[in-house]
């Protein structure tokens, strides 16, 4: 990677129109992570620096042990300047003095009640999320997987045996036979494998069954 997430022009100048006020938390929050999944530092946000090891009596650490604690340090550093910049004025003082962890821990429990307005919507959408008649399998597993990734961004991650059987439960019924078989024979594939086995079972099933999905994506609508 040759560029670092403060000094992307364009990703500060991104985030420089959509400033943190306070209202917007929710959706600050889902940029954030969008630009730091982009440079691949989404983990020096979400999780602590970890404590530097102390090394036995007359030992010095191994080289890899300390570049992995410097880099750490050096993303939590970049991931901080990132978060000031584009912050308003008001909350940006209260938390210049915290560490990246630290700091998303308290916006978490200052608008906390956006968060839980969130987390309500995301389940009931996820409550409500069923196999429609005539919707193609790829649609209804990225609405699905829209809900898994929204809770894990909340903080209620589930497991991936529990995201793979809450897709399963609510397809139609013509999907009975996969399902037996996927139980079967195929346990322990992730929601992405199993979305494309089930693409790939759709084009298996009756014309009738599929005309109307088909139909959607030649369209342009799925």
């Amino acid at each position: 990677m040759t560029t670092t997430v403060v000094n992307n022009s364009l990703f500060r100048t991104f985030f420089e129109k959509q400033k943190l006020t306070g209202i917007n938390f929710m959706k600050w929050y889902r940029n954030l992570r969008i630009l730091l999944s982009i440079e691949d530092k989404l983990s020096f946000l979400e999780q602590p620096i970890p404590v530097m090891p102390v090394p036995p009596a007359r030992q010095v650490l191994p080289p890899d042990v300390l570049n992995t604690h410097t880099a750490w340090v050096k993303a939590s550093k970049e991931i901080v300047g990132l978060m000031l910049m584009t912050m308003d004025l008001d909350i940006q003082k209260n938390m210049e003095h915290l560490g990246a962890y630290d700091m998303l821990k308290e916006l978490k429990t200052l608008y906390a009640q956006q968060v839980d307005q969130e987390l309500l919507q995301t389940v009931r959408e996820f409550h409500a999320c069923k196999q429609e008649e005539g919707q193609s399998v790829s649609s209804y597993v990225l609405k699905m997987k829209i809900c898994i990734d929204n809770l894990e961004r909340l903080g209620h991650a589930m497991t991936q045996k529990l995201s793979i059987s809450l897709i399963l439960v609510s397809l139609r019924k013509e999907y009975d036979g996969f399902i037996q078989n996927y139980n079967m024979h195929s346990m322990g594939k992730t929601v992405t494998e199993l979305h494309a086995m089930l693409k790939q079972h759709e084009q298996t099933l009756p014309p009738k069954e599929v005309a109307p999905a088909l139909h959607a994506i030649r369209a342009g609508r799925i």
